[in-house]
């Protein structure tokens, strides 16, 4: 949190103290109701309101740190309430540059997880992982407390490395066989890809159809390459992980392809080139047997004619 917020919620509060017999710093409602709340939401909402809860009673109880024990308790409370938390942004903090790097590379590295399908996958180690990392900006803001500071980040770095070993690894790429060699004038080494051998994959959160930082970057790419090159038509077809009915998934399959026709549309691409389709749970990249979440089903295809 920047320190002109905290500044001015330690204000609030010492002038509540002097109204009220010095005793506004003994009632936190926040904080108390986050230790009464019963959690409800996805097992990744339920864990995150525990790390927090843990948290902000620290912060309160520990280190005397009202603004930031309110801070983290309204996040808890969110969570709690089944409301989708995102890690702390960077640029709310009062870092140096370098640890304005440090920071943003670690939480770009937990969103790629989360868009990944962590949340899903290892929820219990999704919420230590963001909680963590929410503990190493505040204490780096502070940046006065150095077992404090590497205490939290070795404790994220942990988290995220066994996050990211939880995830299901990228298929090998196949091993050509070898060829004989080949003319300088047989190939064009430089000349561009085919558009269509092109091929690009968004994925999404378990039965979600919103776009995740890491989608948007991949559309980003496919809008380029349209400008670039431009394809006589764009393919986006849906997709969905086989839990659920198959109905249902065959709806969150069209509007992840809508999704997508979309945010293509935002960037540039002309609508009447995007077709869109959608294949329910019926075209998994991942075999899987009925009823399981499986992260890398959960997409959009996009490919150019």
């Amino acid at each position: 949190m920047k320190t002109i917020r905290k500044f001015t919620l330690v204000a609030g509060l010492l002038a509540m103290s002097v109204t009220s017999g010095c005793t506004a710093f003994n009632s936190f409602s926040e904080v108390d109701a986050l230790n009464e709340a019963q959690a409800v939401g996805s097992p990744f909402t339920q864990a995150l309101a525990n790390e927090y809860r843990t948290f902000a009673n620290s912060e309160l109880k520990d280190m005397f740190d009202y603004p930031d024990a309110l801070h983290f308790a309204r996040k808890g409370l969110a969570a709690a309430s089944g409301d989708t938390v995102l890690p702390e942004p960077v640029s709310d903090w009062n870092l140096s540059e370098a640890h304005l790097l440090e920071l943003g590379a670690a939480r770009g590295r937990l969103i790629l997880a989360y868009d990944l399908g962590a949340r899903e996958v290892a929820p219990e180690l999704s919420a230590r992982a963001q909680a963590k990392f929410d503990c190493w900006i505040e204490n780096q803001e502070e940046n006065w407390q150095n077992d404090n500071i590497n205490a939290c980040k070795n404790e994220f770095l942990e988290a995220i490395n066994q996050l990211e070993g939880s995830l299901a690894p990228a298929a090998p790429m196949p091993v050509a066989e070898p060829v004989a060699e080949l003319s300088p004038f047989d190939v064009d080494a430089n000349a561009p890809m085919a558009v269509e051998n092109a091929m690009y994959l968004v994925f999404f959160n378990w039965d979600s159809s919103q776009l995740g930082s890491g989608a948007l970057n991949v559309l980003d790419a496919v809008a380029e390459e349209v400008a670039a090159n431009p394809p006589t038509s764009i393919n986006v077809t849906g997709h969905t992980d086989t839990s659920g009915s198959t109905a249902y998934n065959e709806r969150l399959a069209v509007r992840r392809a809508d999704k997508v026709k979309a945010a293509l549309m935002e960037r540039g691409v002309p609508a009447e080139m995007i077709q869109t389709g959608a294949m329910g749970e019926s075209d998994l990249l991942v075999a899987t047997p009925d009823n399981v979440r499986e992260p890398a089903n959960r997409r959009v295809n996009i490919s150019f004619n």
